[in-house]
């Protein structure tokens, strides 16, 4: 297939050999199959900020910290310097989130770099060496869903103890290798201290998959897992041996009618922005 032009500056440096093809095209990037050496990875090429259409960007820039302030002032402005230094931290979030999760125990694609808005990471696969499939594209039986959603609970607990919290996390950002889920798609994610929305994200990532696994296992819509972490990490007594029940007792007497109304709205534009992904997945790339 044709080499993407972002692409060509790491083959002529050595650093990806061929292009095999291409695996997705997204609203925020384009996923190509390619190989390095003897390895069979993935080349994540971000678009511009000007073609990507990642709503409400602002929520889940804030709290990142620039450590030059030139950078930082020219970010604030939005000086053509600024974007282009707002894309790199956009860009090494992702980076950075990958690092720190593999490091911590979180099933993620190994990264390997990134390189002018190219992340090569490891491709992840079946058992046949098919590339594994999105969650959205899996059929669960009861079991293996109470099973992998324990997981993915698990999964999230420890981004929140690592501080971070994943902020777009559905069933489209999860693949599913032989041995369970594996957490994709991290530029957005979030400082769970220094984000002023990372309360509401993390909820919203919980409740994503209790509500995707529930389908299978109509049990599981019955926890609350989100809040009792939410509750132990404010308390600074979460951690990745925390023992969790997912029934946290509410607090209130009478139900809280603002809060299911904001629940409802949430899952309702979550609906909407799946449906959206899956049209720009289906969408011919502008490459």
């Amino acid at each position: 297939m044709k080499t993407p032009k972002q692409i060509l500056p790491l083959i002529e440096d050595g650093i990806v050999d061929e292009v095999i093809s291409q695996l997705m095209s997204g609203k925020e990037a384009s996923v190509y199959v390619v190989r390095c050496g003897e390895h069979i990875r993935c080349a994540k090429v971000y678009k511009d900020v000007q073609h990507r259409s990642f709503k409400q960007a602002v929520k889940y820039q804030e709290g990142r910290k620039v450590r030059n302030s030139r950078r930082g002032r020219a970010m604030e402005k939005g000086s053509k310097f600024g974007r282009k230094e707002q894309e790199n931290v956009w860009q090494n979030a992702e980076v950075d989130a990958l690092f720190t999760l593999s490091r911590v125990g979180v099933k993620v694609p190994q990264p390997h770099g990134c390189y002018d808005g190219v992340l090569i990471m490891d491709l992840v696969t079946d058992n046949d060496g098919d590339v594994a499939p999105r969650l959205n594209d899996v059929n669960l039986t009861a079991e293996q869903a109470i099973e992998d959603h324990a997981t993915m609970v698990h999964y999230i607990r420890l981004m929140l103890c690592a501080g971070i919290v994943h902020g777009d996390l559905s069933e489209f950002n999860v693949l599913v290798d032989s041995y369970g889920p594996v957490v994709i798609d991290l530029p957005q994610a979030v400082n769970a201290a220094a984000n002023n929305n990372a309360q509401e994200m993390f909820l919203r990532d919980v409740r994503n998959m209790r509500l995707y696994y529930g389908q299978y296992a109509p049990e599981i819509l019955d926890t609350r897992f989100g809040e009792e972490m939410w509750a132990l990490y404010q308390a600074g007594e979460l951690t990745a041996e925390t023992v969790l029940y997912g029934n946290l007792v509410d607090d209130h007497a009478a139900a809280d009618v603002d809060s299911v109304l904001d629940e409802i709205k949430a899952a309702f534009e979550q609906m909407q922005e799946n449906q959206e992904r899956i049209k720009a997945a289906q969408a011919p790339d502008e490459e």
